[in-house]
């Protein structure tokens, strides 16, 4: 044992499953555990919708409440909530000292004020002259600040009083992936001694289902778990609102504080495969090999996109390594930034309860009867990025 481990003392996570880490302990070891789906608000697209929030229990001002976006109202309060289970929240201390690490995207559009901008275009010829008109009326420049992504790290800094250092990354998964990444390595070296690191992912807004579209993405129509998605129905991604935060401490901390840790992380790899020139299950192999260990099956918690290109090959590169497969998008839907430390919060409770999850899709995933002394962590870009980690006994 080393005094720089890096041990998870806190978990908060968020999807259609729950609230909290125990909401989701059981609903994901349920004997058959079933998604929440919305199949209407947005057909022919599906998504996995938020459960219906309290906000006021992490965010109790209402003035702070009004003036974040949902995405940022989630990030807030779940991070609340990792503080609260790693006994943090109430201590001004450890709070003002505490180092932060964000994946965030940017915020979201104003639907109404752009569907006003293209009706009117639609009747004039005088583009120029519109968006002069536009920008003077409509697009006032506090809208323009609501899309800044750090500022889910500055309403966590106002709400919950985390003043350390603060590190915003953007990247989609990549930027989950990163996020953990940097936030280890920081505490590995000695940088920092306690950490907050997570990331928040609201999907039920036009413009987010957009960015997915335009490149073809998206299934549509009909749902299914992520290992049977049908390239009839579309690109294969069905998203998902949620959000994961983590606290980390290095060993020393813990053990100063009397903190029992979920898990450890171990090792975390990423990488930026050219996937249109490589082999991506080749690539994805060996990434995995330095993390593998001596026992075997390993349970893999998988945050496969439903992509399907990259969801076969990492399915593949898995399975060739014996794992055992756990796609968790079944459930939740793809949650972008948000996909990896989510990914890890899965992993860390296995680890620390002894006890694998039930398949997802019984039909696609291999029982796993012994207590996982280790679960890998995966989150395979649905067009770019990389990530997997090891999470390990404390």
């Amino acid at each position: 044992m080393n005094p720089t481990d890096v041990l998870i003392t806190g978990i908060g996570v968020v999807s259609s499953l729950g609230l909290g880490a125990d909401a989701h302990w059981q609903a994901l070891t349920r004997r058959e555990p079933m998604p929440a789906l919305d199949l209407e608000r947005f057909s022919p697209y599906i998504v996995h919708p938020l459960p219906e929030i309290d906000w006021s229990t992490q965010i109790p001002k209402r003035g702070d409440q009004r003036q974040m976006e949902t995405w940022q109202r989630l990030g807030t309060y779940t991070a609340g909530l990792a503080l609260e289970d790693a006994g943090i929240k109430d201590d001004e201390a450890l709070c003002a000292s505490m180092d932060m690490i964000i994946a965030a995207g940017g915020g979201e559009r104003d639907v109404a004020v752009d569907q006003a901008i293209l009706d009117a275009s639609l009747t004039r010829n005088d583009n120029d002259v519109l968006l002069n008109e536009k920008l003077t009326t409509e697009l006032r420049p506090t809208l323009f600040l609501a899309q800044l992504s750090n500022l889910l790290a500055g309403n966590i800094s106002i709400v919950h009083k985390v003043t350390g250092s603060s590190r915003t990354f953007m990247g989609e998964d990549g930027a989950g992936v990163s996020a953990i990444e940097t936030a280890a390595a920081r505490i590995r070296s000695g940088q920092s001694a306690h950490l907050l690191v997570g990331a928040a992912f609201q999907t039920e807004h036009p413009d987010m289902l957009l960015a997915y579209e335009l490149g073809g993405y998206l299934q549509r129509e009909k749902w299914s778990p992520v290992w049977q998605r049908n390239k009839d129905l579309g690109g294969g991604v069905i998203t998902g609102s949620g959000a994961a935060f983590l606290v980390l401490e290095s060993r020393e901390h813990a053990e100063k504080r009397g903190r029992t840790p979920y898990a450890a992380i171990g090792p975390v790899a990423s990488g930026r495969a050219r996937r249109k020139d490589t082999d991506l299950q080749k690539d994805l192999a060996a990434m995995l090999a330095p993390l593998q260990q001596d026992v075997r099956p390993v349970l893999a918690i998988s945050g496969a996109s439903g992509a399907h290109a990259p969801t076969a090959a990492e399915r593949a590169a898995l399975e060739s390594a014996g794992a055992v497969v756990r796609g968790f998008n079944t459930l939740t839907g793809h949650l972008k930034e948000a996909q990896f430390p989510f990914a890890v919060a899965l992993a860390a409770l296995a680890v620390r309860h002894g006890q694998a999850y039930p398949a997802f899709d019984p039909s696609s995933e291999k029982p796993f009867e012994s207590a996982p002394k280790a679960a890998l962590a995966t989150a395979i870009g649905y067009d770019c990025f990389e990530g997997m980690g090891l999470i390990v006994e404390a």
